[in-house]
């Protein structure tokens, strides 16, 4: 086994512990699942909608991948903690994919991509056609390996925590000019942190707008970035509306 597997498991165990299973958002309307036939394969995924939502509009929005094994119950976990409420109040579109037949976005199930960006960009009225991207653990890792592959799709990219899949210098060079917001629990383990710290101090050396930010007293799940705190997040995703480069 190697060791980027390794860490994998262990994240993938981590957001399975979260997770409840009640987690539901019930007859919300703005709030609902949906499922498309992408690359020849079914995803289920679910859409927030921003208060007082208007087709006619036009809306910032974010693609968020759960953790773990990247299920509609992790999907629900991290649009409840992290992104339902703050979204719908400052007016954004969310988008969360669950992973296709178990298939991780980092792995087979990436196939998806971009079809299933293109689709959403069909259907929904996205700000400027692009995508603010985010996630957990596995979410995170696969936010910056969907980024760094399709980067003319996305703003921005948040992890808590993240890295990229298998990186290489060709990979980091695709985030530059996206805004790159990396997040680490202190009390998590070791192998996060040295991963993180060094691409973001390869995308700032070639000036990109790139943070490593460790929370203090945090394991592997953040509260300090749930519930009302997760407005960070969206504070990121304004910054880099204002431009990703210095």
């Amino acid at each position: 086994m190697n060791m980027k597997t390794h860490w994998v498991r262990i994240a993938m165990v981590a957001a399975l512990l979260m997770a409840t299973a009640g987690a539901s958002f019930g007859a919300l309307a703005e709030v609902a699942e949906h499922t498309l036939r992408v690359s020849g394969m079914d995803v289920h995924y679910k859409v927030v909608l921003p208060d007082g939502y208007d087709a006619a509009k036009r809306y910032p929005a974010v693609l968020v991948f759960g953790g773990g094994p990247q299920t509609m119950e992790t999907i629900n976990r991290t649009l409840e903690r992290n992104f339902q409420a703050e979204a719908q109040r400052r007016g954004y579109i969310v988008i969360a994919p669950a992973a296709p037949n178990g298939q991780l976005f980092f792995e087979r199930g990436e196939r998806i991509f971009p079809a299933f960006l293109d689709a959403m960009l069909r259907e929904y009225p996205i700000e400027g056609g692009k995508f603010h991207v985010a996630g957990p653990s596995n979410g995170g890792i696969a936010a910056m390996h969907i980024a760094a592959k399709y980067p003319r799709y996305f703003i921005s990219v948040t992890a808590f925590p993240g890295f990229l899949w298998e990186p290489n210098e060709k990979k980091l060079l695709a985030l530059l000019n996206h805004c790159v917001y990396l997040y680490v629990g202190e009390n998590d383990e070791y192998r996060w942190h040295d991963e993180m710290k060094s691409e973001v101090e390869f995308l700032r050396s070639r000036r990109t707008v790139a943070t490593y930010t460790v929370e203090k007293g945090q394991p592997h799940g953040i509260a300090t970035l749930a519930g009302e705190h997760s407005a960070r997040f969206f504070e990121g995703f304004e910054a880099a509306k204002k431009g990703c480069s210095r």
